[in-house]
């Protein structure tokens, strides 16, 4: 997820109480005749697909996140400020550009969704409760999967990756306090028996993903606009920790991360409708904006690579409401291209 937009946890506070088409590239400027070389070689513009939800009058926003391809092409979408009675969780054909609600209660504030490769079911994050709900394809058959605190304190589970066994890891972000450093990742057994500490003293952990050989995870951290490397020992354990990329947002942060069949990291930002992509040596490739008209959108949030595609769709919201944007990525999708 990215931090709830004008975002405060006294905001999910009242919450949890509430219980794309083709796109350009364009070459870099010239400055003084001389090619412009600051960060980004080039400037993707996305395309609007279509708005998705309005704010609403309960919470006084909307945010939307967790984009994720189910095995027929349609895209789920979360928004994660939707009041009891709004679809919590949305379908998308993203070829007819039509969408429905599949689930909403009177409970959760979900931040992240994904399907697992063990059991096929959807695995929401509720940031607000500390909790993993799944349910079925469909919307149905609502289950608490994990619950409760891990090593003393309960989480505020962000956004997640799975394994190719099916596992969880979560980023959980603890606090999103300015000058807090209580962040941490979590791992959960595909069984939901046994929780794991891999790593902590993270600034309000966020995005989350494994790298393509699934040999270590990328972990942003919002509170200090960077993202970290974590290198695994093969046994789920880390064997590493290191950041790897420091993110120059301005007054944006690190959002979700997803990542692509060439390993390339797409960073959302929370607080301007934009992402970032870098190449897993920490180069940065390309922005992705919005067209110029685009008015009352001020954050791009996650997104997801079509499987075996390059068609990428991406989650913006702000005052004119939760929209898809699509753009071509630099490489094909994958399972980490949901972003996490």
């Amino acid at each position: 997820m990215r931090r709830f937009p004008v975002r405060s946890l006294a905001v999910l506070a009242a919450v949890g109480t509430l219980a794309l088409t083709g796109c350009g590239t364009e070459a870099a400027g010239r400055v003084g005749g001389v090619a412009a070389t600051a960060d980004a070689e080039r400037t993707i513009r996305a395309q609007k697909v279509m708005r998705l939800t309005e704010v609403h009058e309960e919470t006084g926003m909307t945010l939307l996140e967790g984009p994720t391809f189910d095995k027929n092409g349609d895209l789920l979408v979360v928004d994660v400020t939707a009041p009891e009675g709004s679809p919590k969780v949305i379908r998308v054909d993203v070829r007819k550009k039509v969408s429905r609600g599949i689930r909403t209660d009177g409970r959760g504030a979900y931040t992240s969704a994904q399907f697992s490769p063990y059991d096929g079911r959807i695995y929401l994050t509720d940031y607000a409760h500390g909790e993993v709900v799944s349910l079925a394809p469909d919307g149905s058959d609502p289950r608490t999967f994990f619950a409760g605190e891990v090593d003393g304190a309960l989480m505020n589970p962000d956004d997640i990756a799975f394994d190719k066994e099916g596992n969880l890891y979560l980023s959980d972000a603890r606090s999103l306090s300015v000058g807090d450093a209580h962040g941490r990742v979590v791992r959960i057994d595909r069984d939901g028996e046994k929780a794991t500490v891999l790593a902590e003293g993270l600034a309000s952990t966020n995005g989350i993903s494994f790298d393509k050989d699934y040999r270590g995870l990328w972990i942003s951290e919002l509170t200090q606009n960077r993202i970290s490397y974590l290198g695994l020992d093969g046994k789920g354990e880390v064997a590493s920790q290191h950041t790897a990329v420091r993110v120059d947002g301005g007054i944006a942060q690190t959002d979700s991360i997803a990542v692509d069949a060439d390993g390339n990291l797409y960073q959302a930002l929370h607080g301007r409708a934009a992402m970032v992509v870098y190449d897993q040596h920490g180069e940065r490739l390309a922005t992705v904006e919005l067209p110029a008209s685009a008015k009352g959108l001020e954050s791009a949030t996650n997104v997801a690579i079509t499987p075996g595609g390059t068609k990428a769709y991406m989650t913006v919201s702000g005052p004119a409401g939760g929209y898809l944007y699509t753009f071509d990525a630099l490489a094909k999708g994958t399972r980490q291209s949901n972003g996490g």
